[in-house]
């Protein structure tokens, strides 16, 4: 019997998009993954990072993790699970103690001793031994130094991050040499391609780190942040992605979970495509050509789909700024939900193209959108990229506190 070994990441249990809640998307995705893992006699879990959508997850979304464990206890399934960006290391790592004891192990921040994220498995005299590195914060990898650049700072966390992973490499080597060695990660490492719902992490995506950091020792490198699932550089450096789309910009992807199966010292890599709960779509045309396709539409998901209306018209004509509105507020018809639309006239007056979403408040943004909304709407600001790096420092240095003990 082989060691087999289930990859997955980007949950964001507790998501919400423009109101609609994603809880039964979530118990969709974790039914059908008790059952993946039963049938496939999966011995190891690994969840790479954001668990939760929010550092303080509903009590709604708290309920809905404890039950997955639960149901997977009767599997004698082998849970290691990291923290993300959008993770508190607190709420990950508060029920620590009472978790190992079911063999569920959480690492929601980075410990005072790389030798603690460290996990050696053993399967029928085969063994696997896994680092489960969470998100590194800025705190975590490096110094601060007073009156440096924002380009020294981009630098400086590479370097850190670089310099983090070259210390997994050496306790492996000095512990575990010889034994197959996965790890953990929840970065974004150069080239990835992502989608609108991945947060920045340090300063924007723009300390993204390049492959080679993980080094020549890794047989497997379990990555988490970016949505679409994708190798990295070489074909063992994979995202799982996120089971289920979270934006409408991933409504064309093919979400899948990845899973390993050791084979002497190396690992047969297959991937497990995800059924597909509810679709998000575009609708683009003229007012009616839009129109047809909604009153056409037949949906075949569990969950009714969601749309976004893209309309282009030639003339400026409040009729059809009138009737973009009226969709939008229009209860789910045939299986589909209007939740966001935009309205463009080709021969528009200057200011009267109209972006309209349902029930869309400040809740719907993060911070960082709401910054760039107010910086748009001053035109004195010639560059905003400066005021942009400023505000993304500001947020990370608030993280950063916010994580300490």
């Amino acid at each position: 019997m082989s060691i087999k070994i289930l990859h997955t990441a980007d949950w964001h249990i507790g998501k919400q998009l423009l109101k609609i809640d994603f809880l039964e998307d979530m118990n969709l995705f974790l039914h059908w993954l008790i059952k993946c893992i039963e049938e496939n006699e999966i011995n190891v879990l690994l969840m790479s990072g954001d668990l939760f959508d929010q550092a303080n997850p509903s009590q709604l979304a708290m309920k809905q993790y404890y039950y997955f464990l639960k149901q997977l206890l009767p599997l004698k399934c082998k849970v290691i699970l990291t923290g993300g960006n959008h993770d508190s290391p607190h709420v990950i790592n508060a029920p620590k103690e009472l978790l190992e004891i079911l063999d569920i192990t959480v690492v929601g921040g980075v410990p005072e001793a790389v030798s603690e994220l460290f996990v050696e498995i053993e399967v029928d005299n085969q063994k696997v031994v896994v680092a489960a590195v969470p998100f590194l914060r800025d705190k975590d990898i490096r110094n601060v130094v007073p009156g440096e650049s924002y380009d020294d700072k981009i630098e400086l966390i590479r370097h850190g991050i670089n310099t983090y992973f070259s210390g997994v490499n050496e306790y492996y080597k000095a512990n575990h040499n010889g034994v197959p060695f996965i790890v953990m990660a929840h970065l974004y490492a150069q080239g990835a391609s992502v989608s609108e719902s991945e947060r920045e992490i340090q300063i924007g995506n723009q300390a993204g780190v390049e492959s080679a950091i993980f080094g020549e020792e890794p047989h497997y490198v379990a990555l988490g942040h970016i949505h679409r699932p994708q190798i990295v550089g070489k074909s063992h450096i994979r995202y799982s992605g996120s089971p289920i789309a979270l934006s409408f910009s991933e409504k064309e992807d093919r979400k899948e979970v990845v899973i390993l199966e050791l084979e002497g010292n190396e690992f047969n890599i297959s991937s497990l495509p995800i059924p597909q709960f509810r679709k998000l779509i575009s609708i683009k045309g003229t007012v009616e050509e839009v129109k047809k396709v909604i009153s056409n539409y037949k949906s075949e998901s569990s969950l009714i789909d969601l749309a976004e209306v893209l309309i282009e018209e030639e003339n400026e004509n409040i009729e059809h700024i009138r009737i973009l509105e009226e969709l939008l507020t229009t209860e789910s018809e045939n299986g589909l939900q209007i939740l966001k639309g935009s309205i463009k006239f080709k021969n528009e007056l200057a200011g009267t193209s109209k972006l309209l979403t349902k029930g869309e408040d400040v809740s719907d943004f993060s911070p960082l959108q709401l910054f760039e909304k107010r910086l748009e709407q001053d035109a004195s600001i010639e560059s905003t990229q400066d005021f942009v790096n400023a505000f993304k420092e500001i947020m990370e240095s608030m993280q950063s506190s916010d994580s300490i003990d």
